[in-house]
């Protein structure tokens, strides 16, 4: 988080020289001091965070592809006439633990055109289709795969090795 903020306060400042470097340092380590004694924060939090971005960014890749081609898929239903849009609604289940990670795979289903996550309640999804081609297998579609993997290599997203840090 310490480099984070630095790298932000270099941004911020559009250039670089001695003083804004300097004092970047500074202002960035009272700020994490800040965080690590009132919001929790830790080193091993920051540690645990950096292991486990891997996934998030392997994550993010999927969801830019699976985003594309849906937009080229809801692109040519909507341009060919010929096509007749069968509007669906799909139930299903998908045994998901953490709520994180739940919301994560609604709010990916409703990142692709074409798909809209209408009810999320426990691990019982209602989504809307454009088409009925756009719900098939929706499942156990690579998103659901991720998360799952995601979720059985990561305890848990929400709560740290250090239980949260002193508050």
């Amino acid at each position: 988080m310490y480099i984070l903020f630095y790298l932000f306060w270099i941004i911020l400042n559009g250039r670089i020289t001695v003083e804004i470097a300097v004092t970047g340092l500074f202002v960035s380590g009272l700020l994490y001091a800040f965080m690590c004694r009132f919001m929790g924060w830790s080193v091993k939090r920051d540690i645990y965070s950096l292991k486990y971005a891997s996934f998030m960014i392997a994550y993010l890749f999927v969801l830019i592809k699976e985003i594309i081609k849906a937009n080229l898929a809801t692109i040519s239903i909507i341009f060919n006439e010929r096509v007749i849009k069968e509007p669906v609604l799909v139930s299903f289940d998908v045994d998901i633990k953490s709520p994180i990670l739940r919301v994560l795979l609604a709010n990916s289903i409703t990142l692709t055109p074409g798909t809209i996550t209408v009810s999320l309640e426990d691990n019982h999804y209602v989504v809307h289709a454009l088409d009925e081609s756009f719900a098939e297998g929706i499942e156990d579609s690579v998103f659901v795969k991720m998360i799952k993997k995601m979720e059985s290599n990561i305890d848990s997203l929400q709560t740290p090795p250090d239980k949260g840090g002193k508050r």
